[in-house]
């Protein structure tokens, strides 16, 4: 014979069984329900389990690494571990062999040494917030600070005065800005050439016609094209705002030979380029406070933009598509529930009672 299995979804299907079997056999409701998982019987006490394990596991991380491996009780550790190590090389070099690197004790080797140059900290930028912009009025007296005292020696060949419109300036002034120099420009009509103003869209005038004007004016040293100096240096904003207020008298033991500078942000220490940002050296259109500081702050920034001029752009864009794929997230949610719902919270009933159909 035929028993019934009844489906809550509406439909019925039938299944091929033992009469005599299920005759004798009592339905067991235990054995229907599922057992759960190792982490609780629902979702929600899986979560609460992984909740209660990371918060246990963060509370027992900070108090050993606060009071149980400390730098007191883990010196001890250290110096002994250094005294083996000590001791495995004098007796590689007793049996008349080099000194080898050992790969379970390695030698510690600090970065930030004179060779490489200090490391340069972290400082706040508002820019790098996420949900922040440039904040252009640091733009525009960074621009100023450029070219009232950097654009002296080092060029910005990779920028045009019309990348500045809607950013620093309006068009009004980047006209007026540009046409302040001069290009050479041609051939006209009789195959000269000639000098005219400068345009929106002339790139920023280099201080010296080639490489080598300018290495014969700055002692040998090149000063290096500032247009993505953000990208080309390790820090960014950092290294430049640590270059450009890191100059200091030489340690002792240390020197300096004529004509170069002592700077532990730079590598090797000895740098070409002399300090160029003083209090007060540049005086601020809307008149903000012109310390050496706020100088070198400005300046890297207009250097960091001149490197992402499309910062703003690409934040601006990356929120716009978060807020799409949030809203197209819930709205693939809910329809995957919907279509799913049939399928999961149908039930699977047996119907010892409900025989109709005979064994053929």
């Amino acid at each position: 014979m035929f028993s019934s299995v009844s489906i809550r979804s509406g439909r019925t299907a039938a299944c091929r069984v033992a009469p005599k079997r299920f005759a004798s056999a009592a339905p067991n409701p235990s054995a229907a329900t599922p057992s759960g998982g190792p982490f609780g019987e629902t979702r929600r006490d899986a979560a609460l389990w992984f909740a209660k394990t990371a918060s246990v596991c963060g509370v027992v991380g900070y108090l050993t690494s606060e009071y149980v491996l400390t730098d007191e009780r883990l010196e001890p550790v250290y110096e002994g571990i250094w005294k083996m190590r000590q001791g495995i090389q004098a007796s590689i070099v007793g049996l008349g062999m080099t000194k080898i690197a050992l790969p379970l004790l390695p030698e510690a080797q600090a970065f930030s040494d004179a060779a490489h140059g200090l490391h340069a900290p972290h400082y706040p930028w508002e820019h790098r917030k996420p949900w922040k912009s440039y904040d252009h009025a640091a733009l525009r007296r960074g621009y100023q600070v450029y070219k009232e005292v950097c654009s002296a020696c080092h060029s910005m060949k990779l920028v045009a005065f019309r990348n500045l419109i809607g950013v620093t300036h309006t068009d009004a002034e980047v006209k007026a800005i540009a046409a302040e120099y001069e290009y050479t420009d041609g051939p006209d009509e009789n195959g000269e050439y000639f000098k005219r103003p400068g345009r929106p869209s002339d790139y920023f005038p280099s201080p010296y016609p080639n490489e080598e004007a300018a290495r014969a004016a700055n002692n040998g040293a090149y000063p290096p094209d500032m247009s993505c100096i953000n990208k080309a240096r390790h820090g960014e904003e950092d290294y430049i705002f640590s270059i450009l207020t890191g100059y200091c008298d030489p340690p002792a033991g240390v020197k300096i030979r004529e004509g170069l500078h002592y700077n532990p942000y730079f590598p090797g220490g000895a740098i070409g380029m002399a300090r160029n940002l003083y209090d007060e050296v540049v005086d601020y259109e809307d008149g903000s406070p012109n310390n050496a500081s706020q100088l070198a702050k400005d300046v890297s920034t207009f250097l960091s933009w001149a490197s992402y001029p499309e910062h703003d752009d690409r934040k601006r864009m990356g929120l716009k598509s978060l807020f799409i794929c949030s809203i197209g997230i819930g709205l693939s949610v809910w329809w995957k529930r919907h279509k799913w719902s049939y399928v999961k919270t149908r039930k699977v009933v047996y119907r010892p009672d409900l025989a109709g159909v005979r064994k053929v």
